[in-house]
């Protein structure tokens, strides 16, 4: 049996948890917003029109941020479309997304969601058609008590207290030729430094995020980054970061090792800000916003459903990407959680990208139930029971050979230590398809421990790595407790299951 070792001592962490970490996404975008979050009519619907089966499943995941309004939707939102009644709201085409947008959900709508979802709102603004202007007149109205005109319109708009939103987006992906109002590098730069400047005129308190690179992939990576923080550094807070991955080819070895990936592409990023930050001569830290991530099986979107939704002419929130996850997918998921943890000392925000139906861990029909997908469980495990600071871990395992990365660790680990409680929390992934792994995790300064909660999401009994949940069978997979996990000489032992993403409870 493959056997793996990760040693930890309560004395080397890397730093606290950051709550901001567990977010997600909700943008205006396939069924996302309109039969996803808001759907008036149904039966489960509250007297403002929110799904309250979805709302359920939302504050069961935890997600403690939500972005919002998009996503390539923002790069041609007018935010004024979604403020004052309801009938009067104009509405649109989105060349985004090739479909109508009614408006019948906006600014007021979202914050009144967000509260009873109990997350923190990311606001997205709009640097693809629109600029200064627009941006700051938006957190006035957002944010200032009253007494001018945007903060005023707020009011009579039925929102007498500011909404008080802290955490901006300067725009989306403007790094790629598909975004509405793609733009250069410096062309971008210059652009967020004087809306940055105008948006903390208006309040100094709020956080700001620039555009990033949309993905490792792309051919102005890292020059992209290195010159918008030139222009912007001493005006923003973060550089976002985006990706999404897919099985290709059936090559499940390679898949399973893309956070290898995602571990190189937030090494890249840190590089280039603390290379700005020391030809600037700079004193404040930036950091990074991953606020888009995700499995994504973006070649069908490509191949096909891009074009049939382009064909059948402008439609009402049509399915968009609602790609059905299984077995391997939430392990994956759970190595790319294990890996924004290992880097939380930098990754101080993170969007897994969205919510629901589209590409979401919760899906949900028109008029009928709502159903957690198997990339539910990884989230809404380690949002809930990551705590304290973050471990430094040093691991030694079997190896994988995979066609992308070469050989990789058959394990791929994460853990966190709550001073508070003395409660030690490890999350690790098994790789390994076919094969259990003899886990030995070394413990070190921690005291007297034992197991006192172990699961695991697996294969599921007369399954494969193909199983999904569906709605007709919504608890297909689900975490498990995991068989063997004890402490014995002052060891944890555990038999990883093939294919599994497993959390192991200390205290």
């Amino acid at each position: 049996m493959p056997q793996s070792r990760i040693t930890i001592d309560r004395d080397f962490t890397i730093g606290d948890v950051p709550r901001r970490l567990f977010g997600s996404f909700v943008e205006h975008m396939g069924r996302c917003v309109y039969t996803g979050i808001f759907e008036p009519g149904h039966p489960r619907a509250d007297e403002r029109g929110f799904r309250t089966d979805v709302l359920e499943l939302v504050r069961e995941m935890g997600p403690t941020v939500i972005r919002y309004p998009g996503g390539n939707f923002v790069s041609g939102y007018q935010w004024e479309d979604g403020v004052g009644p309801v009938a009067e709201r104009p509405v649109r085409m989105d060349g985004a997304w090739h479909t109508i947008e009614t408006n019948a959900f906006g600014l007021h709508e979202f914050v009144d969601w967000a509260r009873a979802a109990d997350v923190e709102i990311m606001e997205a603004i709009n640097l693809g058609t629109r600029g200064v202007e627009e941006a700051r007149s938006l957190v006035e109205y957002a944010n200032h008590p009253g007494g001018t005109y945007w903060s005023d319109l707020r009011r009579r708009n039925g929102a007498e207290q500011p909404f008080d939103i802290k955490l901006w987006c300067l725009g989306n992906e403007l790094d790629g030729p598909w975004q509405i109002g793609h733009k250069t590098a410096a062309e971008y730069g210059r652009l967020a430094q004087e809306t940055a400047k105008a948006m903390k005129l208006v309040d100094d308190s709020i956080e700001l995020v620039a555009v990033g690179s949309s993905n490792r992939g792309m051919p102005t990576f890292g020059t992209w980054e290195h010159t918008v923080l030139t222009h912007a550094y001493d005006e923003v807070d973060y550089i976002s970061m985006h990706a999404y991955y897919r099985e290709a080819d059936g090559d499940a070895a390679s898949f399973l090792a893309e956070a290898v990936d995602v571990d190189a592409f937030i090494d890249g990023v840190i590089a280039t800000i603390d290379a700005v930050k020391a030809a600037g001569k700079h004193t404040k830290q930036v950091n990074i916003s991953f606020d888009e991530w995700n499995v994504w099986d973006f070649d069908r979107y490509n191949d096909a459903e891009a074009a049939e939704i382009a064909a059948s002419g402008w439609r009402e929130h049509p399915r968009l990407i609602e790609d059905t996850y299984n077995v391997t997918d939430a392990v994956v998921v759970g190595t790319f959680l294990n890996s924004l943890l290992r880097h939380g000392d930098r990754v101080r925000i993170a969007n897994q990208a969205q919510l629901v139906n589209v590409i979401g861990p919760i899906r949900s029909e028109p008029g009928g139930a709502a159903w957690r997908q198997t990339t539910f469980w990884p989230f809404e495990r380690m949002a809930r029971l990551a705590r304290g600071r973050i471990l430094q871990l040093a691991v030694s395992s079997s190896q994988i050979a995979t066609n992308r990365y070469g050989d990789v660790d058959s394990v791929d680990a994460a853990a966190t230590y709550d001073e508070s409680t003395g409660r030690v929390v490890v999350f690790v992934a098994n790789r390994a398809i076919d094969e259990s792994n003899d886990l030995t995790i070394e413990l070190h300064g921690m005291g007297s421990l034992r197991v006192v909660n172990a699961e695991t999401l697996t294969i599921p009994e007369g399954g494969d790595r193909l199983t999904t949940n569906l709605e007709g069978s919504p608890d297909a997979v689900h975490m498990v407790p995991l068989a063997a996990a004890e402490v014995v000489d002052g060891a944890v032992r555990a038999t990883l299951p093939p294919l599994s993403w497993t959390v192991l409870e200390l205290a």
